[in-house]
C-alpha cells in the first residue's frame, strides 16, 4: 500500500495538463498558466528547493519495479495528452479571441506536445512491450514528431556524445546553432536507419516499405483530418504547436549532452556509453513534471530502466538548476557558456 501512495507523487506532471485545459478554455492570462507555471514558478521554486540525490534501496527499487501503478501514470497522461489536444483544436472562436489568448493557447499546446506528447512517449517507447511501444506513437503523433521513435531508440542512444549523433550539443555551440543541426540530423537518420533495417529484412521496395514512410503518411493522414474537421487556420496553429513542442525536447537534448564526449578507441568506435557522458539534476520538481527524465545519466548509463528507478550516480556531471532554468538559461549563450563550463570545470576537478 505504501509503495502505491508512492507513486502518487508521479501525479505532479499532471498540473500542467490542468493548467493547458484552463487555458483552452479561457481568456486572457489564463491562456498563458502553463508557461508561467513551467518557466517562472517552477525554475524560482528550484532555485529554492534543495536537490534530492538519494536513491532506492534494493527493497524498495524491486517494489517500484513491480508496482504497475508508475505504468497507469503514463496510460492516463497518454489519455489526457489526446483529450486536451481535443479542447485545443475545438475551442478556437476567432471572434472572442485576441492575438495573445490565441499565442499563448499554442504556446501551451506546444509545452503539452513536449512534455507529453514526446517525453511520456520517450519512456514508453523504451518498454519491450507492443502495447507500450503503441502508446509511444500515439502521443508522438500529437507532436508530428513520430521519427524521434526510431532515431532516439536506434540512433541516439547509440552515438551519444560522438560526432555522429546530431542530438549532441558541441562545445561552444549555442542553443541556436544546435536546433538546425539536430532537427535536420535526426530526421535524416531515422529515414537512414529505417531504410537499413528495411534493406536488412529483405523487404522490396524499402525506400517506401519501411516503418519510417509508415509514420510520415500517419501524420499527414492525422494534419489532413485536422484541416477537414477544424480548417486550415487551426491547422497552423495544430503545426505550430508541434513545431514549438520539437523545440522543447530538442532544447532539453541540448542541455542533456552539451560538450560532453565519448573517447574514440578504434576507426568509428567508441568507449562504453558511462554516466559522464550526460548532464544530470536531481532538483525535484523537475524529475517530477518530466518522470524523471533529469537523471539522465543513468538513463544512458541503461536505457531498460524505468522511470522510477532510475538513480543519481555520483560521478555524473550535475547540472546547477532543474531543467526549466537550464532551458531558460540555454537561451542567453554567453551566459549559458559562463555557467556550463564553470560546472564542466568543477567535473573535471571531481574526476
Amino acid at each position: 500500500m505504501i509503495t502505491f501512495i508512492k507513486s502518487f507523487k508521479y501525479l505532479t506532471p499532471f498540473v500542467l495538463q490542468a493548467l493547458g485545459i484552463v487555458a483552452f478554455t479561457n481568456f486572457g492570462i489564463y491562456c498563458w498558466l502553463p508557461l508561467l507555471f513551467t518557466f517562472f514558478l517552477v525554475p524560482i521554486l528550484e532555485l529554492l528547493i534543495k536537490p534530492d540525490s538519494k536513491n532506492l534501496d534494493q527493497v524498495e527499487e524491486e517494489l517500484a519495479k513491480k508496482n504497475k501503478a508508475y505504468d497507469f501514470i503514463l496510460y492516463i497522461a497518454v489519455i489526457l495528452q489526446y483529450y486536451s489536444l481535443w479542447l485545443f483544436l475545438t475551442n478556437f472562436n476567432f471572434s472572442n479571441l485576441t492575438s495573445l489568448d490565441i499565442i499563448g493557447r499554442v504556446i501551451s499546446m506546444g509545452l503539452l506536445c513536449g512534455s507529453f506528447g514526446i517525453n511520456v512517449a520517450h519512456e514508453l517507447g523504451h518498454r519491450v512491450n507492443v502495447f507500450d511501444q503503441f502508446l509511444a506513437k500515439l502521443l508522438l503523433l500529437t507532436s508530428l514528431y513520430m521519427h524521434f521513435f526510431i532515431e532516439h531508440n536506434k540512433g541516439h542512444h547509440k552515438h551519444v556524445a560522438t560526432p555522429h549523433d546530431p542530438s549532441t550539443a558541441k562545445l561552444n555551440q549555442s542553443v541556436y546553432f544546435f536546433w538546425p543541426q539536430t532537427l535536420i540530423g535526426t530526421y535524416r537518420s531515422a529515414w537512414h536507419i529505417a531504410i537499413e533495417e528495411a534493406k536488412k529484412k529483405n523487404k522490396l521496395f524499402y525506400q517506401i516499405n519501411n516503418e519510417m514512410f509508415v509514420f510520415q503518411l500517419i501524420q499527414i493522414t492525422f494534419i489532413f483530418c485536422i484541416y477537414f474537421f477544424f480548417g486550415f487556420p487551426i491547422t497552423i496553429l495544430f503545426i505550430l504547436s508541434a513545431l514549438i513542442g520539437a523545440l522543447l525536447l530538442e532544447t532539453v537534448n541540448y542541455i542533456e549532452h552539451y560538450g560532453l564526449s565519448r573517447q574514440q578507441t578504434t576507426n568509428n568506435q567508441y568507449e562504453r556509453v558511462q554516466p559522464t557522458h550526460s548532464w544530470n539534476s536531481n532538483h525535484v520538481l523537475g524529475r517530477l513534471l518530466l518522470f524523471e527524465l533529469s537523471r539522465h545519466s543513468d538513463h544512458h548509463y541503461m536505457a531498460s530502466r524505468k522511470y522510477q528507478i532510475l538513480r543519481n550516480i555520483d560521478n555524473a556531471p550535475q547540472m546547477p538548476t532543474g531543467y526549466p532554468g537550464m532551458m531558460l538559461l540555454s537561451l542567453f549563450p554567453a551566459l549559458w557558456f559562463k555557467v556550463m563550463h564553470h560546472q564542466m570545470h568543477i567535473q573535471q576537478i571531481k574526476d
